[in-house]
């Protein structure tokens, strides 16, 4: 039996509805929420500010941290155990890596940016939510950027290709599944995350990028829209 129709009635390539805002932490140099679907991503942007202690300084460069945190009852399945964990500090780091592309940060050596990341609830797709939140929170903060950085979960449930998984796919028995976050500049198109949880084959692969580059620039769209609606003369 093949996956034929989605458990959500949604077509293959549709994502969840999405709303995106920016400047809703008062006291942060820059913030932004991303919903997409029942997936909540706040994110807040601290900095660039001294860094310390003075061994962690770059004297060519201000540097990046990003932390990620899922609230103890935001899971759609077991309880989150609260405080630092493997998944949280790997989730940390490759949202750091897929944000460091757009930024130049050597005006502000010996300095870092810090972005927290806090998911209230969560539905699947909760790595790519906060780094779109994250590039919202960024671009609110002022900081210079080359680009936005958007980002979407692709991959296989059975023997179908779908663009962003909610949990009843990710959690779907009757086959194989495989996930596949990606974060990508849309202006470039340059990718700047790519991971995969399952197996797909090679040309499979191939679609899937090629589908979560379509979805990226969908939300792009979004991101953008969020960020100018800010600006916007009364």
């Amino acid at each position: 039996m093949t996956y034929s129709k989605r458990l959500n009635d949604r077509k293959m390539d549709e994502l969840r509805p999405i709303e995106a805002k920016v400047g809703v932490i008062e006291r942060a140099d820059g913030s932004a929420m991303f919903k997409i679907g029942n997936t909540w991503a706040y994110a807040s942007v601290y900095g660039p500010r001294n860094l310390y202690p003075k061994f962690m300084q770059d004297p060519q460069s201000g540097i990046l941290r990003v932390n990620y945190n899922m609230m103890p009852f935001s899971g759609s399945g077991e309880r989150v155990r609260p405080g630092a964990n493997r998944r949280a500090k790997e989730i940390s780091m490759v949202s750091e890596k897929a944000l460091l592309p757009v930024l130049d940060l050597k005006e502000f050596p010996n300095s870092v940016v810090d972005v927290f990341i806090e998911l209230p609830q969560t539905e699947a797709g909760s790595r790519c939510a906060g780094i779109c939140a994250a590039s919202m929170a960024l671009a609110d903060a002022g900081l210079n950027m080359k680009d936005l950085v958007a980002a979407v979960s692709v991959g296989r449930v059975d023997d179908k290709l779908l663009v962003d998984l909610d949990y009843s796919e990710e959690a779907y028995e009757d086959g194989p599944v495989a996930d596949i976050p990606i974060a990508m500049m849309p202006q470039s198109g340059k990718i700047t995350l790519l991971q995969m949880d399952g197996e797909v084959t090679k040309e499979d692969l191939r679609k899937a990028i090629g589908m979560g580059k379509e979805a990226c620039g969908r939300i792009y769209e979004v991101m953008k829209k969020a960020l100018k609606e800010k600006y916007e003369v009364q």
